[in-house]
């Protein structure tokens, strides 16, 4: 029986769940969360509409750890949203501890399965997961680029006024301020953006890609972004679940890749069965490959911080 299982029942995980069973990506769907009944409330809420969408999956949902077990996918969105003011780092040392607790709990029930940490800030998160875990490389990854990426195309989609399908685009680095959305390979139906818009509008979207998750908060004042972040990780769960090969960007530790190494940091990769297959590495532009050192940096400074 495919099992997928999602640690927080907030709005994130919440997230997550519904387009797993939209999807029809697991026989079985578990919501943890420490909060009593909470996971059992957003379950029982989410099942419901089974007989209006036609999905027929089990959604359960509890403050037992042990429902891990068995798990192929374990998702992590647990932890605290941002607030207006608020950044990445500032969420770092509060964050640090839940994940900690919920990937001893992954280590203890899950011990086979493949691990998604959504919380923020991410690369730093999914540092502490990999650390506290013991698992391979393979089997850790950070939800980010999907998410940037996405947000990317759209703006793209908007400034030409074509569908967002038929835009590609890719965000590698840190997911944060200094992540590097790639213009050179920004395309509409193979053709370069740079054809297309002009360099003044590309650098509004840069930036407003970089930003793309503190304007949303300014918007929600008290939360954060959420429905396309669930999206994005259902995305990640999916092609591992059904060992799809999709090429998604992730953030996953480097071992010279890129010529880094010893960090977390979202580059392309095939995501399958396996969970991190293969990374795409492909050649950079000197501009491009400083960027994308200074995203290191900022990671690395991010991970020092949590002393593992």
């Amino acid at each position: 029986m495919s099992k997928l299982a999602i640690i927080g029942a907030g709005a994130v995980g919440t997230s997550v769940a519904h387009w797993a069973a939209v999807k029809g990506m697991a026989e079985e769907i578990v919501l943890v969360d420490i909060v009593p009944d909470l996971a059992r409330g957003k379950a029982l809420d989410l099942a419901q509409g089974a007989p209006l969408e036609g999905f027929t999956g089990r959604i359960l949902g509890t403050e037992d750890f042990s429902a891990l077990s068995g798990s192929e996918v374990v998702i992590i969105t647990a932890g605290r949203p941002r607030k207006p003011g608020m950044s990445r780092e500032d969420l770092l040392r509060t964050n640090m501890e839940i994940v900690r607790s919920c990937a001893e709990e992954v280590r203890k029930y899950a011990p086979e399965s493949i691990l998604i940490v959504v919380t923020n800030p991410i690369d730093a998160m999914v540092y502490v997961a990999f650390r506290v875990t013991g698992f391979p490389r393979e089997r850790v990854l950070g939800m980010a680029g999907v998410l940037d990426s996405a947000r990317y195309r759209y703006f793209l989609a908007q400034a030409l006024g074509v569908s967002p399908r038929d835009v590609q685009a890719l965000v590698i680095g840190i997911h944060g301020d200094h992540m590097l959305p790639l213009v050179r390979l920004a395309n509409v139906a193979g053709i370069p953006v740079t054809e297309l818009l002009a360099p003044e509008k590309i650098e509004e979207i840069v930036e407003r890609t970089r930003k793309g998750g503190g304007e949303i908060v300014s918007y929600l004042k008290t939360g954060s972004a959420f429905t396309t972040p669930g999206l994005a990780t259902a995305e990640m769960a999916e092609a591992i679940l059904r060992d799809q090969k999709r090429v998604l960007t992730c953030s996953v530790w480097l071992e010279g890749e890129f010529g880094l190494s010893g960090v977390f940091l979202g580059v392309p990769v095939v995501l399958g069965r396996g969970g991190l297959e293969r990374i795409l590495e492909f050649r950079l532009t000197e501009e491009e490959r400083q960027a994308l050192e200074a995203s290191a940096q900022a990671v690395r400074s991010q991970i020092a911080l949590t002393g593992l």
